[in-house]
């Protein structure tokens, strides 16, 4: 592949298979992490064995902070030369009814999962756009198409991601940098691993394919949404869900 990754909320989930795989397939990979210094730790060293001849470096960043994202998207640019793809993974999750849902609970999800999108972006883009190359994926949900009940923030919050993908696709394809969306369904990560293990047999039940998704069933997409084999797609969201239909 020969590319040069940044990818947010990088530690685990999704976020560590796309850093895994793009390394795997000749990338060199700067990741975010907010909390979870071991696993980042962890993640390098085991990628600097597997693949002693990339780059692999992980920062800390809250995406939600506009001045601390600014000194990641230095740091990042500054260990890759420039930047050819940027993975908008970091984001949270909070289920509530919207009648009883505290002000904070939505403030802190925008703040996180649209906020976050904007303040990673707006400084990662420009280099891409400068050199009239790259790619931008943004992760969404099937609950930011499909909607869900007691859900109300979280889907809107990925409901606005992919207005922000659509819309910057159009901003700025004809520079050459792609903008896409991959909305997951029900992946095996931190955050379905608190569903109870009923309701997991309800939901499995929905899907046509018969069990919850990899972060790898999320990463392959990705990795080719970001390689050059993907530079005819823009502006789209493709659904990772096993055909779930929310």
């Amino acid at each position: 592949m020969g590319k040069r990754f940044v990818v947010t909320g990088g530690s685990r989930g999704i976020g560590a298979a796309v850093v895994r795989l793009a390394l795997a397939e000749g990338a060199d990979v700067v990741f975010g992490y907010r909390r979870n210094a071991d696993a980042a730790r962890e993640l390098c060293e085991g990628m600097a064995k597997a693949h002693p001849e990339r780059i692999c470096a992980a920062l800390p960043v809250d995406v939600s902070d506009q001045d601390g994202v600014a000194g990641f998207a230095e740091g990042a640019l500054e260990a890759l030369g420039s930047i050819d793809v940027l993975v908008n993974n970091a984001g949270i999750s909070r289920s509530s009814a919207f009648a009883g849902m505290p002000r904070g609970e939505w403030d802190e999800l925008v703040e996180t999962n649209l906020g976050g999108l904007f303040n990673t972006t707006q400084p990662l883009v420009l280099p891409m756009v400068k050199q009239r190359g790259g790619a931008v994926i943004n992760l969404s949900s099937v609950v930011g198409l499909h909607g869900s009940a007691m859900q109300v923030g979280y889907s809107t919050t990925k409901a606005g991601i992919i207005g922000f993908t659509k819309a910057l696709s159009k901003e700025i394809s004809g520079f050459g940098v792609t903008v896409n969306a991959v909305a997951p369904g029900l992946i095996e990560t931190d955050m379905t691993a608190v569903i109870p293990e009923e309701h997991r047999e309800i939901v499995r039940a929905r899907i046509p394919t018969g069990r919850f998704g990899t972060p790898e069933d999320v990463a392959h997409t990705i990795c080719f949404l970001a390689s050059d084999r993907a530079r005819y797609i823009t502006g789209q969201v493709i659904e990772i869900a096993g055909g779930l239909v929310l």
